[in-house]
């Protein structure tokens, strides 16, 4: 209801609010510095939503082949998940991508990569790929953990079968695991859009000013809108646009959610 009004205090009562009806939404899609944390936040989606799904089910493949200290290795790939958001940023901003002193810049100086150890990877040209290389990371084990949870409730009856059958490991992967992983991939989708739409601590972190456009998301633009009038990208503050980039958020995820149902099938499917 509040993203149909012009509201300048969120905690203002209802008589001060002004009624615009759809306005708010036409003043977002006509902003470009929405419009730009619209395109960033589908990147981080994409792009990110790939890395991580991949990388995740690698290694959810790998600590349920049978490996020794497999309880040991899913910890510690889990570990980021624990660590405060702003403490793993803090230690990607400082101590990985430093230009002095970073990890990267050490490593591919041994390498004799010299171009590469140059890169300035928090300059305005490197520093979207390097916030979402470092999100990427800290993500990785919470899907992990729920692919394994999906690949465990495979009975190793139906690997017997086909092992007996012929099928080697890459078969057995792709004919068997994959399609009895078609429930989880949507849980796995459904999950990672809720948390990309959420996307804000590592935004703010990776950001020296707040509006920084090759950074910035939705929920710092609405963060902005609600808090923070007086910046380049807000003058005024407007708690009901903030509303209304809620509303968007929200409607996105739901979109999401209604295509996996639509096109990952996996009600011909029995364990």
């Amino acid at each position: 209801m509040m993203s149909f009004f012009n509201i300048t205090g969120v905690t203002d009562t209802m008589d001060k609010w002004n009624f615009v009806g759809i306005s708010n939404y036409a003043k977002l899609f006509t902003t470009n510095v929405f419009v730009t944390s619209m395109v960033n936040l589908f990147k981080i989606w994409l792009y990110g939503g790939i890395i991580v799904m991949s990388i995740s089910l690698l290694l959810a493949v790998i600590l349920t082949s049978g490996i020794r200290f497999k309880r040991f290795f899913r910890a510690i790939i889990y570990l980021p998940n624990i660590v405060s958001a702003v403490a793993l940023a803090t230690m990607w901003l400082q101590y990985v991508y430093s230009p002095k002193f970073g990890l990267l810049k050490t490593f591919f100086k041994a390498l004799g990569l010299e171009s590469l150890a140059k890169v300035q990877w928090l300059d305005n040209e490197h520093k979207f790929m390097a916030l979402l290389i470092a999100y990427c990371f800290g993500m990785v084990g919470y899907h992990m953990l729920i692919w394994v949870s999906g690949i465990e409730r495979i009975s190793p009856e139906l690997y017997e079968a086909a092992t007996i059958d012929g099928a080697n490991k890459q078969n057995q992967f792709r004919y068997m695991t994959l399609p009895l992983l078609k429930g989880v991939l949507k849980t796995n989708i459904t999950m990672w859009s809720v948390t990309s739409v959420g996307f804000f601590i590592w935004s703010q972190l990776f950001s020296s000013v707040t509006a920084d456009t090759k950074t910035i998301t939705p929920m710092v633009y609405m963060y902005m809108q609600v808090f923070g009038a007086g910046n380049n990208a807000v003058t005024e503050r407007n708690a009901g646009l903030g509303a209304a980039v809620g509303v968007v958020l929200s409607v996105c995820v739901v979109l999401v959610f209604i295509a996996c149902n639509k096109f990952i099938k996996d009600d011909d499917l029995e364990f």
